[in-house]
């Protein structure tokens, strides 16, 4: 392993020039590249620009991408310290899934698997136009997940119904109870109007 210390941070405009003779060297498209500058994240050996990975992102899967290196030999250390920064920004990011065309033993030692033809229907819509053979790494279990907030969301719409049923119903109760205030309310000032009149206008008289 090497042992030079490394660093990983995010790019800045700074790395534009390294960044960018690197895409040029390793025939990735430049111009295309500095447009997602913020996506990418890079590795200084010794305080010195040596590498970098693009990350993105798309709703809950995470793709990894135009990975280089201009010294190689910090590559695999490098890869380390970017797949802890890579499990941080998908926990932050609630990603179940990462995906990726890299083609290092590296990858698949942390567990990526060539996506079958099942999986394939998972990989978000912006990236099926790449072409290449795609590894993928689960995070979380989707399917899981979706059916227990589906579960979750069941529940609370069952749990809001009930409580608007009985808000309804005490409404009800209410309105009844107001009615019959106002019906006997209505009554006693008939009777009381009927009295005075009564008292004003005495039969007989």
């Amino acid at each position: 392993m090497h042992s030079a210390p490394l660093k990983t941070r995010r790019a800045t405009v700074d790395d534009l020039p390294a960044l960018k003779s690197l895409w040029l060297a390793a025939q990735l498209p430049a111009d295309t590249l500095e447009a997602r500058l913020t996506e990418f994240q890079v590795v200084e050996n010794h305080g010195v620009f040596a590498g970098a990975i693009g990350i993105q992102i798309v709703r809950t899967a995470m793709l990894l991408h135009s990975e280089d290196y201009a010294d190689f030999a910090v590559a695999d250390p490098a890869r380390e310290l970017f797949w802890e920064r890579i499990q941080t920004l998908a926990a932050n990011h609630g990603v179940f899934r990462v995906w990726t065309q890299e083609t290092s033993p590296f990858w698949t030692h942390w567990g990526f698997q060539p996506a079958n033809a099942e999986t394939l229907a998972r990989l978000p819509e912006e990236w099926k136009p790449l072409a290449g053979r795609w590894l993928t790494l689960e995070l979380k279990d989707e399917d899981a997940i979706k059916s227990a907030l589906g579960n979750q969301f069941s529940n609370f719409m069952d749990s809001e119904k009930e409580k608007t049923q009985r808000v309804a119903g005490h409404a009800k109760k209410i309105n009844l109870f107001i009615i019959i205030v106002g019906f006997t309310v209505g009554l006693v000032g008939i009777a009381v109007a009927a009295y005075l009149f009564i008292q004003r206008h005495p039969f007989g008289r």
